[in-house]
């Protein structure tokens, strides 16, 4: 059985993952599930190296034998960290979020603030010129010390309005073209298939 710990405390970033990874060999835990609490700084200026910087640093904390002894998973399995980093990118505002997409007005602000922000930013900017993007990147930290990298986006505009109770953040103002909806109205299904983040877990299970 192949034991995995991804690098986030996000329910629905894990209901996700759990979606798009899941395999009868492969247990999966949260950093919660799994009993490791970790403030990891972000130093990075791009998602790779954000995705890097997590997945290594929780990667360093299982080789203290010690420590692994009082978490919640088995220690004697080796184990891969996995971590992501994403955000949305808006063109009209110069690909702002970006890398601050989770802390965009602050972490504690409501998404449905930060979506309003947003809309509210580019209330004279036509439909055209909305054009956005999720980007995800997802990292993977072997206890050999290596690391594998991969990234996925997902090309769209940003709507006039929430739409969509779906998903989680920004996802009930990012409207897909090729759906006609925003990602917030998609089926998982759906989401998993063409979403940033699904597009990366798929490249990185190649190495899992």
């Amino acid at each position: 059985m192949k034991q995995v710990i991804f690098a986030t405390g996000n329910e629905g970033k894990m209901k996700e993952i759990r979606e798009i990874l899941g395999r009868p060999d492969m247990q999966i835990f949260s950093l919660k599930e799994a009993g490791i609490e970790a403030d990891i700084v972000e130093y990075g200026t791009t998602f790779e190296e954000n995705a890097v910087i997590k997945a290594r640093e929780i990667q360093k904390l299982l080789q203290d034998k010690t420590y692994v002894q009082t978490l919640k998973i088995d220690a004697e399995t080796e184990t891969i960290v996995l971590a992501d980093d994403s955000g949305l990118e808006v063109d009209a505002l110069n690909k702002e979020p970006g890398i601050y997409s989770s802390r965009y007005a602050g972490e504690d602000t409501p998404y449905s603030i930060k979506n309003q922000m947003i809309i509210d930013r580019l209330s004279s900017v036509p439909d055209e010129k909305r054009t956005a993007r999720f980007v995800c990147a997802v990292a993977a930290a072997f206890p050999d010390g290596s690391v594998k990298t991969a990234e996925g986006t997902i090309e769209g505009r940003i709507g006039f309005e929430e739409k969509g109770s779906g998903g989680f953040g920004y996802d009930p103002i990012f409207y897909v073209p090729e759906f006609g909806c925003t990602t917030a109205e998609l089926t998982m299904e759906q989401k998993n298939q063409c979403s940033h983040r699904g597009k990366a877990l798929r490249q990185i299970a190649e190495y899992l």
